[in-house]
């Protein structure tokens, strides 16, 4: 007999992919160029020519089995040593590689933090507006995901509403810091105030509490600004990371867990990552990958584009009166739709070739995400859309 619950997510899958699927069909009818597709977050830069480089020279003058073997079980030491003095160097942490684990990609970190620290029965929450997947990657771990309302007003933390959630069942908070889908950094003042609150319930219920901190657009912050690294206000973070925006490298899957060194057990969490990954299948991440980006910590993509994809929607939004919280980082943004049936109104949106996603599995009813990692000149292009849609359904009277 096969699974139900895996039947059961078949009537139920991701929105974001079914909308674009829907936008790759329309584009060989009408051309892809003339499809405004705003659905999936796929990033849109080039890849570093460093990183290129790297992998060009590695393919061609290192032992091919160190490249194409399997890595050991706690992944490769050497790299794991250059992202703990890389993490070291830039947010003033003191990791070992004996904090630091090689995942597969942001999804694979998640699941390794999840399942060091819950049992099945054991509650993790999280605050809306929040990424879809984490219902997957939490629930069918055993544990279960319950959502914080969000505060709507700035997309920080709702405290209050976290407050009355909150329970001696929660072994975990995961956040999500540049957000998508909003876009917003979580301020210092909002981690040291969500610190403060945890080291106070760890204390009144007596077990640990473990900040899981998602973390794969931690590169892409706007108007000069930095983001503020939650590990820096909370000892016991769990910081999950993925290269797949900073590097534009989402196919090749690599990222790591990076325990914080004052959790209790710390390098026990790590030796324990390397059983986790036994049981889920996310072992022994890409080799040559690992060596890659080793050699490529401090490279970046040119993600100048986004910040300008930003602006220019951003500005057009607020000048259709619609009501948006400017992005900080990221590249989506999350206005509020211009009914209160988000679904609907993005359907409507389809009909001007404008495919965006409505904020119901993001736990907002009544806004929608544009995914704004597409050709600045096709940003441009949309604009008349945009305006035709907003004209033709909601100001014709």
């Amino acid at each position: 007999m096969l699974a139900k619950k895996y039947q059961e997510m078949l009537s139920a899958k991701s929105v974001i992919r079914s909308l674009s699927e829907y936008a790759t069909e329309r584009g060989k009818q009408i051309g892809y160029e003339n499809v405004f597709d705003y659905s999936l977050g796929n990033p849109s830069v080039e890849v570093p020519q460093s990183y290129t480089d790297t992998l060009i020279a590695m393919l061609r003058d290192e032992n091919s089995m160190a490249l194409h073997g399997y890595s050991p079980t706690l992944t490769i030491p050497a790299v794991r040593e250059a992202v703990a003095e890389n993490l070291n160097r830039r947010f003033g942490m003191n990791y070992q590689k004996e904090h630091i684990f090689m995942v597969s990609g942001a999804a694979g970190a998640i699941a390794h933090a999840i399942r060091l620290v819950t049992s099945p029965g054991d509650e993790i929450l999280t605050f809306a507006p929040f990424f879809p997947e984490y219902h997957p990657y939490v629930d069918l771990s055993g544990a279960c995901l319950r959502v914080v309302p969000a505060h709507t007003e700035d997309f920080q933390i709702h405290f209050e509403a976290f407050d009355a959630m909150m329970n001696e069942r929660v072994m975990a908070v995961l956040i999500n810091t540049p957000n998508n889908p909003s876009g917003v950094v979580y301020s210092a003042q909002t981690l040291q105030h969500l610190s403060a609150y945890l080291h106070e319930k760890q204390e009144e219920y007596g077990h640990e509490i473990y900040l899981i901190s998602d973390e794969p657009y931690r590169e892409i912050a706007f108007d000069g600004k930095s983001v503020p690294y939650p590990a820096n206000y909370y000892e016991n973070t769990i910081t999950c990371y993925s290269w797949s925006k900073s590097l534009s490298v989402p196919g090749d899957r690599i990222g790591y867990v990076a325990v914080h060194p004052a959790c209790p057990d710390a390098e026990l969490m790590i030796q324990m990552c390397g059983q986790i990954s036994r049981g889920i299948g996310h072992n022994c991440p890409t080799a040559m990958v690992q060596l890659a980006v080793a050699k490529n910590l401090d490279a970046v993509a040119d993600l100048s584009v986004y910040e300008t994809n930003r602006n220019i929607l951003y500005d057009e939004l607020v000048s259709l009166g619609f009501t948006v919280v400017r992005p900080a980082g990221t590249f989506y943004i999350f206005p509020k739709a211009l009914e209160e049936d988000a679904v609907s109104f993005c359907e409507k949106a389809k009909k001007y070739d404008l495919i965006l996603v409505p904020g119901d599995s993001f736990g907002c009813p009544g806004y929608f995400r544009m995914a704004y990692c597409i050709d600045t000149e096709k940003v441009e292009r949309s604009l008349d859309a945009l305006r035709r849609f907003v004209r033709e359904e909601y100001q014709s009277s």
